[in-house]
């Protein structure tokens, strides 16, 4: 079993930048694998990014490419997402993800998830 939450988000101007962390709990995060997902009203959940579970090995949705940078350090069960020159687009609630073994971008897929934390980003 893992339990995950996430933190870091908020409000930011057009441009800034936030670093979302996602804590989790289990002696087995290590060999999970681990995503970024997030949701805006009225939309489906999006794929963001995802990581292996070594750290080596990372997959980006183009939206967010050469913006967003996703890692994790193990030794600190902790997965982060650091997001620059952000966009009013990319206002959503942000969710962290894991699974035993699979890392890609569709959602169902992934057996764990965090309660999600806000991302704002004004014009």
């Amino acid at each position: 079993q893992v339990q995950l939450v996430e933190s870091g988000g908020g409000l930011v101007q057009a441009g800034g930048s936030l670093r979302l962390s996602c804590v989790a709990s289990g002696r087995t995060f290590s060999s999970y694998a681990m995503g970024w997902f997030r949701q805006a009203p009225g939309k489906e959940r999006e794929f963001v990014a995802a990581i292996r579970w070594s750290g080596v090995a990372t997959y980006s949705a183009d939206s967010v490419k050469g913006r967003f940078t996703i890692s994790r350090e193990n030794a600190k069960n902790t997965m982060y997402l650091q997001m620059n020159s952000l966009k009013p687009e990319d206002t959503a609630i942000y969710y962290c993800a894991a699974d035993p073994t699979y890392w890609g971008n569709l959602p169902y897929e992934y057996d764990y998830w965090g309660q999600g934390t806000q991302v704002t980003v004004s014009s």
